[in-house]
């Protein structure tokens, strides 16, 4: 399994696959810390509807991990690694039926 996660990311350590899982998971966690302190700020508790706090989750949280990854990843030293892995992210978000056409 490890070798095939260096092989899928371009990874050539183990050190740098660690750096890469620690990347993740830090990213993960202080998502979490800075989504508490957003919602409060903007007034989300525990008894607003779940679709707004879905909604809200998407249209706030998703680009704040973004760039949580890539200043995490710079600060362990994974810039490019996060960088390279958000362009290849995003590219798959387009849709099929408009790629075709470009």
């Amino acid at each position: 399994m490890i070798q095939k996660l260096k092989e899928r990311w371009n990874i050539t350590s183990h050190l740098q696959l660690v750096l890469v899982l620690l990347t993740f998971s830090v990213t993960g966690t202080s998502t979490l810390i800075v989504r508490k302190f957003i919602f409060q700020f903007i007034g989300i508790t525990s008894e607003t509807d779940l679709w707004i706090k879905v909604f809200l989750y998407i249209l706030i949280i998703f680009p704040v991990y973004q760039g949580l990854f890539l200043l995490i990843g710079a600060l362990f030293g994974q810039f490019r690694f996060a960088w390279e892995f958000e362009k290849k992210m995003f590219t798959r978000f387009r849709f099929k039926k408009f790629q075709n056409k470009q």
